[in-house]
């Protein structure tokens, strides 16, 4: 009698722990991160500067959870997570053996579900398929339902996990971008098509809440918010608050821009990058008889304080942070020259020299097409050493060396340089730049209308930019840097960025290069740029600017008129940078 007792009792418990939520009132919280782009510890490494990091974030969410009860709170990150920082890169490529420590802090701090971002997939195949691995390991799904197996249909991660919370059912649906084939080589996501999130996203959440009728839906996506008017691949968050039903959360991320976004139904959550906010979204709703009823929602952004940190991660994480910053400290080299990323929006620099010298040096590279990468970064001269390569070029993009036409080659520099300026002094500026709100700090700066890191030049040319012409008739080629004559109905080898050359920036699009393509133009592949530099320093031990900046192998370019072009320039460098 008595075990035929327990087992009644065991049964009613599981019976029960199936039901759903009892009735009454229930408020959940939803705690975002997104574009935290290796932001995993506190310190710059040199200078003991002390910056955002996921410490700080930790702290914020330790917060939410003693206020709102551990159990109540729900944690998601939306991608670009493994890019950006020296962390990152030690454990991507460097330090393969140990653990990654991205899947382990992830753990540490609770988080419910991750989302792939467009920069994780640029790490390439052993990079993300390994996080797949270890953060499913440890109970943490890697999210991206937009990616399709191109061998049978199927999809290359999960795009689905749910939570259940005080007998509450929650569905959390992830995604990453639909632009990848515009911006990657298909080398890095080889047998998969990344699909559009409208309608897909529409279709699998009608399909989830008829299967699994969860109390609450969360959609994360690695895509910017956009403009709701359905044209940028890369930017499909209204279009998706648009068109989605049944929706609580929608979580945004990608154009680092902190935005949210609410409406009775929906509330959009964009935590803008590097562990600056975390976003903060709540819900509070009553069950009767099983169903949802009196939904309230409301969403904002909780900065984070660099100098309010979980000091136990800390610890925990100590030997991998010593890790990373022995390798990102150790001298590679030395440099004889300042190097001033900013500089290169007025002209020919040390800086953009160097980057040119590198590509010209990949054969069978005669033209190199490049932009300053780092917005306003200076590595002094003296000991080089690993950190500072992060600041000569943050990016994990490949070399290509690619066919393209004189007239090809033009029209992109005149594309190139019609981002970057102005047909002065028709206009107020000659650079391209307004005073606005910066939607990463809210505090009203003067700034480029479009980003500069598309605000490429020319080496291996002699050319001139005319800023009192139009669009179309600016540039004027008048030689290779050897002197040779430049024939607009010739093919060259152009070396580019990978990332130029799957389309990024859309300069080969209006220059009227295939992208789609592009294989078809590639004379040769080389590694990350930053590993070239690297094997740069090692063979010559120094930067040296008369080396980089050999007429005869980058040639030249300058703004003219220059008795127009050089105080104009001037001024707009001063709003821009201040007077230096």
């Amino acid at each position: 009698m008595r075990n035929i007792f327990i087992a009644f009792c065991i049964a009613a418990v599981m019976v029960s722990s199936c039901m759903g939520p009892k009735d009454g009132t229930y408020s959940l919280t939803l705690l975002t991160t997104n574009d935290v782009h290796g932001t995993f510890f506190d310190s710059t490494y040199v200078g003991g500067n002390v910056k955002k990091s996921l410490y700080s974030v930790k702290y914020v969410i330790d917060s939410v959870r003693a206020a709102q009860g551990a159990e109540n709170v729900i944690l998601v990150d939306a991608g670009d997570i493994v890019q950006g920082d020296n962390a990152a890169y030690y454990y991507n490529y460097v330090d393969t053996i140990t653990p990654h420590v991205y899947p382990r802090m992830a753990k540490y701090m609770g988080y419910d579900a991750v989302v792939l971002g467009n920069h994780d997939i640029e790490a390439g195949h052993p990079v993300y398929d390994r996080l797949a691995r270890d953060l499913k390991a440890l109970n943490i799904p890697l999210l991206a339902g937009n990616a399709f197996r191109n061998d049978n249909g199927q999809r290359y991660f999960p795009y689905l996990t749910m939570l259940k919370r005080q007998g509450l059912k929650i569905a959390i649906l992830g995604y990453d971008n639909a632009n990848i084939a515009g911006w990657l080589p298909e080398r890095l996501w080889s047998g998969m098509t990344f699909e559009n999130l409208v309608p897909l996203v529409r279709k699998d959440v009608e399909a989830v809440i008829q299967k699994e009728k969860p109390h609450i839906v969360i959609v994360a996506v690695h895509s910017a918010t956009g403009s709701g008017d359905g044209s940028q691949l890369e930017s499909q968050g209204l279009d998706l608050m648009k068109s989605i039903h049944g929706v609580d959360f929608l979580v945004c991320s990608h154009d680092h821009r902190p935005k949210v976004v609410t409406s009775d139904t929906l509330c959009l959550i964009n935590s803008g990058s590097h562990s600056r906010y975390v976003g903060h979204g709540n819900i509070t709703f009553t069950v009767k008889k099983g169903k949802v009823t009196d939904k309230k929602l409301q969403a904002d952004l909780i900065p984070v304080d660099a100098r309010k940190k979980d000091q136990e991660m800390a610890k925990v994480f100590r030997d991998d942070y010593l890790a990373v910053k022995a390798f990102t400290t150790k001298k590679v080299g030395e440099l004889k020259t300042d190097l001033v990323t900013r500089d290169a929006y007025k002209g020919m620099c040390p800086y953009l020299n160097l980057i040119h010298t590198l590509s010209l040096s990949c054969s069978p590279a005669e033209i190199s097409l490049a932009a300053p990468l780092t917005f306003n970064g200076t590595v002094k001269s003296g000991d080089i050493i690993y950190n500072d390569l992060f600041t000569i070029y943050p990016f994990e993009n490949q070399l290509y060396v690619i066919n393209m036409t004189g007239k090809e080659i033009k029209d992109y520099l005149e594309a190139s340089y019609d981002g970057w300026i102005n047909t002065y002094p028709g206009a107020a500026h000659v650079l391209k730049i307004d005073s606005r709100d910066d939607p990463r700090n809210g505090q009203k700066s003067w700034s480029f209308v479009n980003r500069s890191y598309n605000f490429d030049s020319a080496g291996g040319l002699v050319y001139t930019v005319d800023v009192t012409k139009p669009y179309g008739s600016r540039i004027n080629i008048e030689s290779m840097a050897g002197g040779d004559p430049f024939d607009l109905g010739r093919t060259y080898k152009v070396a580019a960025t990978s990332y130029r050359a799957s389309g990024g920036g859309g300069l080969m699009a209006k220059a009227g290069v295939d992208t789609g393509k592009i294989e078809e133009r590639v004379e040769a592949t080389y590694p990350e740029i930053r590993e070239i530099l690297y094997e740069y320093l090692k063979k010559n031990n120094a930067i040296d600017p008369v080396l980089i900046s050999d007429p005869a192998r980058i040639g030249s370019w300058k703004f003219v008129p220059e008795a127009v072009a050089e105080p104009a320039l001037e001024k707009d460098m001063d709003l821009l940078f201040g007077r230096r």
